[in-house]
C-alpha cells in the first residue's frame, strides 16, 4: 500500500480508537499495514464516491493454516451505512473455501451484530486485564534460584535464544509461539521498544549461559489505549523445563517495578478467557477484567 494510503488508514485507526476507547485492529495488523507481511496478506479499503476513506480491513490467507483471518474497522461517522457489511462480504469472498476468523476488538455492539447476522460464532475470547501500580515496589529484589541472573535484552545478541524459548513457552499458542526473527526485528525497530524494560533470566551451565525465561514490558503512549500512558506485560514466558522455579513471579515483579519507576499508574495484559488458571492467578495479584477481544468464526462462503 502506498505511503499516503497508509497514513490515511492510520488516521482512521486513531479516530476509531478515540471514539471507541479500544484499538480497532491488533498490533500485528498495524505492523503489517506499515511493513508488509507474509504471502497471502491483503489490505482492503472502502471509499465514498469522492474518494474519502470510510473503512479498512486486513486479510490474511496463511499458506500453512486451514483458516483465513481478518480484522476490519469503519470510520465512526460512516457506521451503520453498509460499509462494514461490504468489507465483510469481500473478506468472505477472499477466504473462498476456507473458514474465516474475524477479530473484533473491544466487544463493541456493532461488531457483534454484524458477526451474528452473518452466521459467525465465537471461537476465542481474549481478555484485557488491568491493575493499578499503586503499592508496587519500584525497586524489587526478588529471590532467584542459585546460578540464575537477570539482565536486560541485548539487541543483536539475544534474539536467537529468546526466539527459541518463546517458541517453547508458547508452543500451543496460535500466534505468539510462531514468531520469527522478522517479527522480532520489526518490533525492535518500533519507537516504543526499550531493551531496558526487557528482562531475561539466565542460568550459568557447563556449556555456557542458558536462557530460562523473560518478561518483555511495553509502554503505550497517551491516546493509544486510553487518555494516559499505560504499561503492558507484553510477553512473559518461561521455558517449560524451568517451570516451578518461581521465575514467573520474579520476572513479573521486576517488570512491574520498572513500569512503576517510569511513573505509570496502571498496567495491562492479555490472556485467553479459557485459561482459567492464569485468569485466576492474575485476579489474585490485583488484575481485573477490563475489555474483551472476540474472534468470530464463519464457515466457508460456498
Amino acid at each position: 500500500m502506498p505511503e499516503n494510503e497508509v497514513a490515511e488508514v492510520r488516521a482512521l485507526l486513531a479516530g476509531a480508537t478515540a471514539a471507541d476507547g479500544a484499538r480497532p485492529v491488533s498490533e500485528e495488523a498495524e505492523l503489517r499495514l506499515q511493513h508488509g507481511g507474509p504471502p497471502g496478506g491483503t489490505d482492503l479499503t472502502a471509499r465514498d464516491a469522492g474518494g474519502a476513506l470510510l473503512g479498512y480491513a486486513r486479510f490474511e490467507l496463511p499458506t500453512d493454516e486451514p483458516e483465513a483471518e481478518a480484522e476490519l474497522v469503519v470510520r465512526p461517522e460512516a457506521r451503520r451505512c453498509g460499509v462494514g457489511s461490504a468489507l465483510l462480504t469481500r473478506l468472505q469472498e477472499l477466504s473462498g473455501d476456507r473458514p474465516l476468523r474475524m477479530w473484533a476488538h473491544g466487544g463493541l455492539p456493532g461488531s457483534t451484530e454484524l458477526a451474528t447476522a452473518r452466521g459467525f460464532t465465537r471461537a476465542r475470547v481474549l481478555l484485557q486485564m488491568r491493575r493499578p501500580l499503586d503499592g508496587v515496589d519500584p525497586d524489587p529484589r526478588p529471590s532467584l534460584p542459585d546460578g540464575v541472573t537477570v539482565r536486560p535484552f541485548r539487541p543483536g545478541t539475544d534474539e536467537g535464544a529468546w526466539l527459541t524459548v518463546n517458541a517453547r513457552a508458547f508452543a500451543s499458542h496460535p500466534e505468539q509461539g510462531r514468531w520469527t526473527a522478522d517479527d522480532l526485528a520489526v518490533r525492535e525497530a518500533e519507537p516504543w521498544f526499550d531493551p531496558a524494560g526487557f528482562f531475561l533470566a539466565w542460568r550459568e551451565e557447563s556449556g555456557g549461559a542458558r536462557l530460562l525465561g523473560s518478561h518483555w514490558t511495553k509502554v503505550h503512549p497517551a491516546g493509544e489505549t486510553g487518555e494516559q500512558p499505560i504499561g503492558e506485560v507484553y510477553v512473559l514466558g518461561i521455558d517449560p523445563d524451568a517451570q516451578g522455579l518461581g521465575l514467573g513471579r520474579a520476572l513479573t515483579d521486576l517488570g512491574l517495578g520498572r513500569l512503576r519507576r517510569a511513573g505509570l499508574s496502571h498496567v495491562l495484559l492479555y490472556v485467553e478467557e479459557e485459561n482459567t488458571a492464569a485468569v485466576t492467578l492474575y485476579e489474585r495479584t490485583g488484575f481485573s477484567r477490563y475489555a474483551v477481544d472476540v474472534s468470530w468464526r464463519s464457515a466457508p462462503a460456498g
